[in-house]
């Protein structure tokens, strides 16, 4: 059973380590050493968790802390997800979907969802697509390695 649950501040340090271990193999193999969150400080974490015009919740499996969504809205209709990461141990269990699933459902007034991914992590980017999320066509290169895609999902 996977639910959602609001960050607090006594979370920050476990968040911060599972970001770092879930995006450290990604930051070794792109070097996008100026966006990669494995390589922000846990002052980030603290900003997420209070952040005024958005929230920061951990994913929980079977009572286990798996990963985090952080989600942002403008005029509580725009909704942005950055980031979403898991434990390295239980990706590829649909957890990711699942999470998605029940933060969009969390805000049924969102007229639009947008994240963003590397071009490059294709099954990540096939997720963000069967969920019903469009490429907007705006890519911006991170380095050689990597380019960053930008995605938007409208409601109906």
């Amino acid at each position: 059973m996977l639910h959602l649950e609001h960050a607090t501040a006594e979370d920050a340090l476990a968040l911060f380590e599972l970001q770092v271990a879930a995006f450290s193999p990604l930051l070794e193999k792109f070097q996008d050493y100026d966006t990669n969150p494995a390589n922000e400080t846990i002052d980030r974490v603290y900003a997420r968790i209070h952040h005024s015009a958005g929230c920061f919740l951990k994913i929980i499996a079977d009572g286990q802390l798996v990963g985090a969504i952080c989600i942002r809205w403008k005029n509580n209709v725009h909704f942005r997800i950055s980031p979403l990461f898991l434990d390295p141990e239980v990706q590829g269990k649909g957890f990711a979907r699942q999470a998605m699933l029940l933060a969009e459902a969390r805000y049924p007034q969102a007229k639009t969802w947008e994240l963003s991914s590397l071009f490059e992590e294709t099954k990540t980017c096939q997720l963000y697509e069967k969920m019903g999320y469009v490429e907007t066509g705006i890519r911006k290169p991170l380095n050689d390695r990597a380019t960053l895609i930008h995605y938007q999902k409208i409601m109906v």
